[in-house]
């Protein structure tokens, strides 16, 4: 019998879920516009069995995917297990083979050397292919219409990196697929490969980089002509893999860096040119865009660490005031002979993570950002249901081009999960179309899918889709139009 931990990662609204399911035609309130045509995959981390250490983190659950299929102004549900080499092979031991969130020297000897992937951070769409993506191993690609696992993808043995980001980006004026892997020569090391994908799936691009310490990279950003990668002191090492550490450990003592690297054909590692500024925390990537010589990096920054999980080396305890983050635009100028930044600018007062955008326009400079927001002045009664404990109770958008705010309240005993933007047309105007997102609902243990107007999040969802199981916390998810991947309309 399976005993999961009485701790905050494995009850209440954490409780392992561990459903595949088939559901047509989920009961809705509100219109289902009849324009949406497509599916909205998204990731949880969902234990397949109880922690081999006793407990753990929920970011080392298994990936669970979801699809929403919306067609003829209905949606149906199908969930799916990623099934990794990990899933594979604790399925058929009846139990937990893996142990701590990235340290093999806690895994059972039997597996040793083995992909250590859950798949459980992104769901994501290409080349006709769902890719379940984890960034400590290559991506494990499923098909998008069964959700049956195909297998790891190392394009036939070519790429020659050990990892790949569970944050791509595709360039919208060549269609490449952008990513990157950290710790590509092997574990805590400090090479870093950029690769491209066409959009047949080939790599045509793998070029190795150093950069100035291992930390978690997780998500980047590109222009037209760079890739720009941000290193923040979310430092790693063995020693503390062997002293039975959390993997990663906040550094309030490292300097910030970020790194710009040339998009073409023949660049060398070497031509990376580093800027550097003040410590502080940054995750998530908004965008980035060239201005003449200048580039503006969007990323939501916090004065400090905003992973309890992975704790302060220096033994400080978790701040959550200053674990805040804000919308915060980097900028750098390439005709600068200096390594500062050239200014550090804050955007707005709404406290706020999970950025997205329009993503036709990745790499080019956009006018809309849609967000969870963390208001502490709404009442709570209820929290849980969030990736790293922090009340996101807020759907947030923002006009960078005139200031403006819309926020969207989902109540007291409610949180929310990342949101998605779904264009009205691929030839539409930015942020013409739809935010899709789940919703936890924290008292009655179940969970809905929202569907508001992109740019008027303000009057509430125009469609409410109920969800007959609950869903766990999620990460990321994305969007793709029916005819891109041959699922019916």
């Amino acid at each position: 019998m399976s005993h999961f931990p009485d701790s905050p990662s494995f009850t209440g609204f954490n409780t392992p879920s561990r459903i595949e399911a088939d559901i047509a035609d989920l009961a809705h309130e509100g219109a289902i516009p009849e324009a949406l045509s497509g599916a909205f995959y998204r990731v949880q981390p969902d234990p397949q069995f109880p922690p081999r250490l006793g407990d753990d983190i929920a970011f080392n659950g298994d990936g669970m995917i979801t699809r929403f299929h919306i067609h003829d102004g209905q949606c149906d549900f199908r969930q799916r297990w990623a099934r990794t080499d990990k899933w594979n092979r604790e399925h058929e031991a009846g139990k937990a083979l893996f142990g701590a969130y990235r340290n093999p020297l806690t895994d059972d000897p039997s597996v040793k050397g083995e992909y250590r992937s859950t798949a459980n951070t992104n769901a994501w769409i290409y080349a006709g292919k769902l890719w379940a993506m984890k960034e400590d191993s290559p991506a494990l690609l499923m098909d998008p219409v069964t959700m049956e696992t195909t297998g790891f993808e190392t394009f036939g043995g070519t790429m020659r990196g050990q990892t790949f980001t569970a944050h791509p980006k595709i360039d919208p004026l060549t269609g490449n697929m952008v990513a990157i892997g950290y710790a590509a020569s092997g574990l805590c090391t400090d090479d870093v490969a950029y690769y491209e994908v066409n959009p047949q799936g080939e790599l045509i691009r793998e070029v190795w980089f150093k950069v100035p310490y291992y930390c978690m990279m997780h998500d980047f950003a590109i222009t037209e002509d760079y890739l720009v990668i941000h290193i923040v002191p979310s430092i790693g090492s063995w020693e503390r893999l062997e002293k039975g550490l959390p993997h990663f450990g906040f550094d309030t003592t490292k300097p910030v860096h970020l790194g710009v690297l040339p998009r073409r054909e023949g660049v060398s590692g070497d031509e990376i040119r580093w800027f550097t500024r003040d410590n502080c925390f940054a995750s998530h990537v908004l965008n980035a865009w060239q201005e003449g010589s200048k580039i503006h990096f969007l990323t939501c920054e916090a004065k400090n660490n905003m992973f309890p999980f992975f704790p302060d080396i220096h033994g400080e305890p978790f701040n959550g005031m200053e674990a805040m983050s804000y919308p915060t635009d980097w900028t750098v100028d390439m005709a600068s002979n200096e390594d500062a930044f050239e200014a550090v600018t804050k955007l707005s007062e709404t406290a706020c993570e999970f950025p997205r955008i329009d993503d036709r326009f990745t790499g080019q400079q956009t006018r809309y950002g849609w967000f969870l927001e963390m208001d502490m002045k709404r009442p709570v009664e209820l929290r849980g249901g969030s990736a790293g404990g922090l009340l996101m109770n807020c759907l947030f958008l923002k006009d960078f081009a005139t200031g403006e705010e819309q926020h969207w309240w989902c109540g007291p005993v409610s949180s929310l999960q990342e949101p998605c933007f779904v264009p009205r047309s691929a030839e539409g105007e930015e942020g013409d179309g739809w935010i899709v997102q789940v919703c936890n609902r924290l008292e009655e243990h179940t969970s809905d899918l929202l569907i508001f107007d992109a740019l008027d999040i303000a009057k509430g969802p125009v469609a409410t889709v109920h969800i007959p199981i609950r869903l766990r916390f999620g990460l990321h998810g994305n969007w793709v139009d029916a005819q891109d991947i041959g699922l019916a309309a």
